[in-house]
């Protein structure tokens, strides 16, 4: 009796350690192999904070549930057009092949623009199971870009593929959980450009050195031509104020203050002391100090001058090596 008792608990233990071992084998995640490579990134819309963006996705996994034909998430796409896709179930797991074409929104760093980096990012996820089901996995083989057309007029300094997890403070309804808190496994990119900024940056800038050398070249002007100075210096005003509103109708609204309000700021500040000097100049005139109104045109004319290139030169150079 007694040894068939502790047979019978040798039994017991022996069935528990299975279940147990049984059980850890079914809560392991399983893996999806994937790997994407990038065709196009265009349309890039700092106004709308969006890019569009051509890659082509495939995965590789062994549960057919997880369906990524119809479960396919990509967070933080405002669109996502699928062209093609092939599936593939031979050998007793399931390869998927699509190309996919996204609207990505993003938020822009505009605070040096036109000499600005990005980052572009895109992730790819699984709608339906999270991260205690399904793991990514990424395929690292071959190239993810063609440089030659990836992204044309600017220049792709590091692209990074890594996975991970995204959490989310919800439950999404499953009552098993303790606490609101989902993770999902993330297939994620992360792209960060660059450009030669110089030729854009003088189509935008022009407009505004031209109206600074418009009201500069009231100095040399006779001071008793005091109305051609004012109606000079105030159209060169209104100018600057015109270009700027022209580049911010091109960018996203910013609470920073950026390169643009920077280089604006310093022309209609200079611009303004250029009408005081005008001012006093005509103070001289009135006063018959024809002489003295002449020699401090001179002097305030180059004081200005090399004071304005400067702070040009500084704040330009500081976005660039920004």
């Amino acid at each position: 009796m007694k040894t068939k008792f502790l047979f019978t608990l040798l039994l017991s233990a022996f069935c528990f350690l299975c279940a147990c071992k049984t059980c850890g084998q079914n809560i392991k995640p399983d893996t999806v192999k994937t790997g994407i490579y990038v065709t196009s990134i265009h349309d890039i819309d700092f106004k709308q904070q969006e890019y569009t963006v051509d890659f082509w996705l495939w995965m590789k996994y062994k549960n057919p549930d997880f369906d990524f034909s119809h479960n396919l998430e990509v967070p933080l796409a405002k669109t996502v057009d699928k062209y093609f896709e092939t599936i593939d179930t031979t050998g007793g797991s399931v390869f998927i092949l699509m190309k996919l074409q996204c609207v990505m929104k993003d938020s822009w760093r505009i605070t040096n623009f036109p000499f600005d980096k990005q980052v572009l990012r895109l992730s790819i996820e699984n709608s339906q199971y999270d991260s205690r089901s399904l793991v990514f996995v990424q395929d690292s083989s071959g190239k993810y870009f063609d440089p030659r057309f990836t992204l044309p007029n600017w220049t792709i300094d590091t692209f990074r593929v890594t996975v991970g997890t995204k959490a989310y403070e919800t439950t999404f309804g499953d009552e098993t959980l303790t606490k609101p808190h989902t993770e999902y496994s993330s297939f994620r990119v992360r792209v960060s450009i660059g450009r030669d900024a110089t030729g854009l940056f003088w189509k935008l800038f022009i407009g505004m050195y031209v109206a600074f050398l418009i009201a500069y070249v009231c100095f040399y002007i006779h001071a008793d031509s005091i109305d051609s100075r004012f109606s000079l210096s105030v159209g060169a005003l209104f100018a600057v104020i015109g270009n700027k509103y022209i580049v911010d109708a091109s960018l996203p609204e910013s609470i920073t203050f950026t390169l643009v309000d920077t280089l604006h700021g310093i022309t209609l500040l200079f611009i303004l002391c250029i009408i005081a000097a005008n001012t006093y100049s005509l103070r001289l005139v009135k006063q018959n100090k024809l002489g003295q109104a002449n020699k401090f045109d001179m002097i305030i004319a180059q004081v200005l001058f090399v004071l304005y290139a400067i702070l040009n030169v500084y704040f330009i150079s500081k976005a660039v090596h920004g």
